[in-house]
């Protein structure tokens, strides 16, 4: 099965503490979860080593894919998505404008 996001495509929160962010998808894992740029950041304290200081690092933390949704640039709303295949090949597409998602 196809998934309906991929990499490098524009999403919007719909549910939790991010609620209506807008942000880039940076990865996706298999279990379901991706990394959006910029949002869901938490803070990892490490400890000083010999050749190195300490420091605190902000590190991005996956979400649930069933949080989030396409984002409709021409709309600006979120949106689904619907397959159609167009000269053999499956394309997605937009349902309230039908618009081919680049």
């Amino acid at each position: 099965m196809s998934s309906k996001i991929h990499c490098k495509d524009t999403v919007i929160i719909i549910t939790g503490k991010y609620k209506g962010k807008i942000g880039l998808i940076k990865n996706i894992f298999s279990n379901g979860k991706a990394i959006v740029k910029g949002i869901n950041i938490n803070k990892k304290h490490k400890k000083p080593s010999q050749n190195q200081s300490g420091c605190i690092l902000e590190i991005e933390a996956p979400i649930q894919i069933s949080n989030l949704m396409i984002f409709n640039k021409s709309t600006n709303k979120p949106d689904r998505i619907c397959f159609k295949i167009k000269n053999g090949k499956k394309i997605r597409i937009f349902k309230s404008n039908n618009q081919i998602i680049k």
